[in-house]
């Protein structure tokens, strides 16, 4: 029922709810009540009280109709707001003032997050790319990347220091601080570790999907270390006597924001000088690769 409808209706009632309290006033002084019912003085004063709520209601029915315009506005304003954000893309308007003040970069970490990059590698549909000199903690992800290949068809790249290249002896003094002379490990002895771990990923994968687990050699100075998977980037610094993971991580979302064009370039350049690793062999591969 429309508002001006209904305000007639409750006008007219109400009115004839005052008209018919008042007689029955009338009616009660001049004893005609008691006549019609004698002896009924609960309902004189039943209708008393009626009479004086129906007539303070038909003095505000003025006030109530305008409370009833106010809920009506406000139902039409707030759906007219709903309309106006719909139309908002809020999460596209975040990514877009983030890739313009942060370059891409979603925080920073204190150190690599292992949880986190396993997730985003457990997640992952397209691609996974690290690059490091070598990859001290490859064990904790290793089950991760084998799902990754052989389940979801993911396409695997790794990156690593040829082991022969005079980089890794360099590496091998900045490092010097932080190894333990008792484990006679050097970053030679690192990289070869990891390149077995990833021949032993190679041979667990079935046939037809071991093409998608590609792991390459350079000779060459990294400027980064680089995590990828998709479109997040875990980006860190090769400092003197500290790991890469060991060093903070600028967390990056976007291949299309300006620190992920940058990372994306490095990765690419490394990967175009880098030779093919044969896992089925990886010594002999190695072994083979020009420096």
């Amino acid at each position: 029922m429309g508002s001006g409808i209904r305000y007639r209706v409750e006008r007219a009632a109400l009115a004839l709810m005052a008209t018919a309290g008042i007689a029955v006033l009338i009616a009660d002084l001049f004893g005609w009540l008691d006549k019609l019912a004698p002896g009924g003085a609960l309902p004189k004063i039943t209708l008393l009280i009626l009479s004086t709520v129906t007539l303070f209601l038909l003095m505000e029915l003025d006030r109530l109709r305008v409370l009833d315009d106010v809920t009506a506005q406000l139902s039409r304003l707030d759906a007219d707001v709903n309309t106006q954000l719909s139309k908002l893309d809020i999460d596209r308007i975040a990514r877009e003032l983030q890739q313009e003040h942060y370059g891409g970069v979603l925080q920073v970490h204190r150190r690599f997050p292992e949880e986190m990059f396993t997730r985003f590698v457990e997640t992952s549909t397209r691609e996974v790319t690290i690059l490091q000199t070598w990859i001290p903690n490859l064990h904790r992800f290793e089950e991760a990347l084998e799902k990754a290949v052989a389940d979801r068809r993911v396409q695997v790249r790794v990156l690593l220091l040829h082991p022969s290249s005079p980089v890794a002896r360099l590496r091998d003094e900045a490092l010097r601080t932080v190894r333990d002379p008792a484990l006679e490990q050097d970053v030679k002895a690192s990289v070869e570790r990891c390149l077995s771990i990833l021949g032993s990923v190679f041979r667990r994968v079935p046939e037809e999907g071991r093409a998608r687990l590609q792991v390459r050699v350079y000779n060459s100075l990294p400027s980064v270390a680089v995590y990828k998977a998709d479109e997040h980037y875990l980006v860190s610094s090769f400092l003197h006597g500290q790991l890469a993971i060991d060093s903070t991580q600028i967390e990056i979302d976007g291949g299309d924001t300006v620190m992920g064009r940058e990372v994306q370039r490095e990765l690419d350049t490394l990967w175009s000088i880098g030779g093919d690793v044969d896992l089925r062999n990886w010594r002999t591969s190695v072994d083979t690769i020009r420096l």
